[in-house]
């Protein structure tokens, strides 16, 4: 199944901020690519980078994975500390809005530390 026929199946009352930040992600950079992993929409580009944890109804979370080093974020979007992996949460749009900035630059930085070790 692709993830465009997934999410019009998808029943989730943050439906429309999983639609926003699908969009940010994939803007980030065009090399990154999505597809349907852990039942839920998810993206890599030569490794896994992230998908959406859509089990959690509160708040949207993204779970983003660092195999090749972690990033550093100022912003205070990236949350937890596991050795390999982070999260971001997005409550409402304009949480979505207010950290897409933030999101893109770690797309972007994730990318960097990908290319850099191939």
């Amino acid at each position: 199944m692709d993830v465009n026929e997934f999410m019009q199946k998808l029943e989730h009352p943050l439906k429309a901020e999983v639609e926003a930040l699908r969009s940010i992600i994939r803007e980030a950079d065009p090399r990154i690519a999505e597809r349907v992993k852990w039942n839920a929409p998810s993206y890599y580009y030569k490794l896994d980078m992230a998908a959406f944890n859509l089990r959690q109804t509160k708040f949207v979370q993204l779970i983003l994975i660092f195999p090749k080093g972690l990033i550093k974020d100022a912003s205070g979007l990236l949350l937890g500390d596991w050795k390999d992996r982070r999260e971001a949460r997005f409550t409402n749009m304009e949480e979505v809005r207010a950290k897409t900035p933030a999101l893109q630059k770690v797309v972007r930085e994730w990318i960097k530390l990908v290319e850099k070790d191939q």
